[in-house]
């Protein structure tokens, strides 16, 4: 199943509110064509400890549950 950057773009912004709460964002890089979503973390999330937690326990759970297809998120710098 093909995984639809506008749909991964969508569900990223569910995140974005909290994410901007703490002074950072979100950034979508790539989505490949087998599930793997690829995002930059911005502003203060992107020097912060909490970053690897904040992309699995809160990005990479909302994009497995709104996107189809989605079978990871990682990080890149």
């Amino acid at each position: 199943m093909a995984v639809h950057y506008e749909q991964v773009e969508q569900a990223l912004e569910k995140t974005r509110g909290a994410l901007r709460r703490d002074g950072g964002d979100v950034e979508l890089v790539d989505v490949s064509p087998d599930g793997i979503v690829q995002v930059r973390l911005k502003g203060a999330c992107s020097g912060c400890p909490m970053a690897t937690l904040t992309i699995k326990s809160l990005i990479e759970r909302v994009l497995l549950k709104e996107v189809p297809g989605v079978r990871e998120v990682r990080a890149v710098p």
